[in-house]
């Protein structure tokens, strides 16, 4: 059986982790490991907090959309938003690569992800926002026992 979820929140720094909670809340019925767990609320803070900063510029009237669903083991995400999007998503996958020096950022967001979760798509347009599509079947989980 499915199980989705959907929020949105304005695109508000402190938004970020109310968004990480509620995620790890709604996957928690799948009993994940304390690792997946937390790379899951990592995986949503880094694409969160892209929206804001990247997306939105700190716009506080942007909207952050999330929608998740489970499926036997494996948790499928989407983080969107309506922002600026992405120039060149290529270069901005890049390790070390961030669009705002200024900000200190480490431009690991992307490694983060594509490391913490088993599939990873980002599809940007210029003016139209960005959206990121994130995959991770979990280890062990109570919806295998079922």
């Amino acid at each position: 059986m499915k199980n989705t979820m959907d929020l949105q929140f304005s695109a508000l720094s402190q938004n970020e982790s109310f968004a990480r909670v509620t995620v790890a809340a709604f996957i928690a019925q799948l009993d994940p490991t304390m690792d997946e767990l937390t790379e899951i609320k990592t995986v949503v803070s880094e694409a969160v907090t892209n929206s804001i900063i990247h997306g939105y510029e700190n716009d506080p009237k942007g909207i952050v959309y999330i929608s998740v669903s489970i499926e036997g083991n494996t948790v499928e995400m989407t983080i969107r938003d309506e922002g600026i999007g992405i120039e060149d998503i290529e270069e901005a996958r890049q390790p070390l690569f961030t669009s705002k020096p200024e900000l200190e950022r480490s431009g690991m967001g992307f490694t983060i992800m594509e490391n913490f979760m088993d599939e990873l798509s980002v599809v940007s347009h210029k003016e139209e926002g960005t959206i990121i599509r994130l995959r991770k079947q979990l280890m062990y989980s109570k919806a295998l026992c079922n």
